[in-house]
């Protein structure tokens, strides 16, 4: 289609500024617009990481899947040029439907004919939940913008079938649990070019911490983002009811995590959240880790060495593989990003189930890590 013509999604009254659909009001590379979803079972047997997101000016639409047990990953990654029809999340045998937006999703993942063992569902993830806003995230290199995003978070339960290693799961509400993020903005994809910026603004340390959590009766999403003093850049720490519940959201203060870490390593094993409501009374959310993921393997997450998000792979690539973590000197540079732990939470008498996210590098002071090399006694 020419590129003076009108694009489907401009029939419909959504535009942000005088231009196409087609067309971005930033011509930044580096802007995205995506999605993740967190599906795993209550017991720790199963981890299932997916999302997709297109990259407009760099011209890619890609997607991914991965599903952690025991001590194998399975991982589906597909990518392909990025087309006017918006509305269709499909890449390869991967596909996101969006059956009553922020209510109802479908999730699917065909088998690969080749390989009828290989990863493949068919999900249905129900909102359980509203979808709430995090904070504005922003980060700068010396002058330079380098992440923008504006971001929603929502829990829920997940129904329908999971195939793996020729085994089947059937997903219940009561047994799996499913939270997603949607975000967009600017994001660095790979190939961005670090020039003077990136040498004199070099970060001594990042930590972060990404916690939604599914209750029965609530939602609790817990963000903390520091640099390497400690100094806090990102917080959040809000309860969230159902629609129906006549509740207002809940701020919980000002999160603070102590964590204990598998000796000789940064791999959380449990943590405890100090929050507190708002009277000030003292609440603590118990984290026990049942499963890791980490996205630098598979998923396409930095710092990935055989793909990442947004980088130009051709027309129609999709790749299957298996990843054995059983040995983490395998995968070395997993530890330099971030981690998703499936984990069963505590809070006030209750028993959730969420996703501890956790990305710890270089120095930070609270935690006592010196240096990129330092790790838990």
């Amino acid at each position: 289609m020419p590129a003076d013509r009108p694009v489907p999604l401009d029939e419909y009254p959504v535009h942000q500024a005088p231009l196409s659909m087609k067309h971005l009001v930033t011509g930044d590379r580096n802007a995205y617009d995506r999605c993740i979803f967190h599906v795993f079972d209550h017991a720790g047997r199963a981890v299932l990481i997916l999302g997709l997101g297109v990259y407009p000016n760099a011209g890619v639409i890609d997607a991914y899947a991965t599903l952690r047990t025991g001590d194998e990953l399975l991982a589906v990654r597909a990518s392909d040029a990025l087309t006017d029809d918006r509305m269709n999340l499909s890449v390869g045998p991967l596909r996101i439907t969006v059956d009553e937006p922020l209510k109802r999703i479908t999730l699917r993942c065909d088998p690969d004919p080749a390989d009828p063992e290989g990863l493949s569902y068919d999900l249905t993830w129900t909102a359980e939940f509203p979808a709430v806003w995090e904070p504005h995230h922003v980060q700068r290199r010396g002058d330079r913008l380098i992440l923008e995003g504006r971001r929603f978070v929502q829990a829920g339960h997940v129904t329908g079938t999971l195939r793996a290693k020729g085994e089947e799961y059937a997903l219940t509400p009561g047994e799996w649990t499913g939270t997603r993020d949607r975000s967009w903005g600017v994001r660095p994809i790979t190939g961005e070019d670090g020039g003077r910026a990136a040498e004199d603004h070099r970060p001594e340390g990042f930590h972060w911490l990404w916690i939604p959590v599914r209750f029965e009766d609530r939602f609790l999403m817990v963000i903390a983002q520091e640099d390497a003093d400690g100094h806090r850049t990102l917080s959040e720490a809000v309860q969230v009811f159902p629609e129906d519940s006549g509740r207002h959201d809940v701020q919980l203060g000002w999160p603070q995590t102590e964590i204990r870490y598998r000796p000789g390593t940064r791999h959380p094993e449990s943590a405890v959240v100090h929050l507190a409501d708002p009277a000030r009374k003292p609440l603590e959310l118990g984290v026990e880790i049942l499963n890791s993921s980490p996205l630098a393997v598979g998923a396409g997450y930095p710092p990935a060495s055989d793909w990442q998000h947004g980088s130009w792979q051709g027309r129609g690539w999709t790749d299957r593989r298996v990843y054995d973590l059983s040995d983490p000197t395998a995968h070395p540079m997993a530890a330099f990003g971030v981690t998703d732990h499936s984990a069963r939470f505590t809070l006030d008498g209750r028993t959730g189930f969420g996703i501890f996210e956790h990305g710890s590098f270089g120095r930070h002071d609270p935690s006592g890590f010196t240096d990129y090399g330092s790790v838990a006694p």
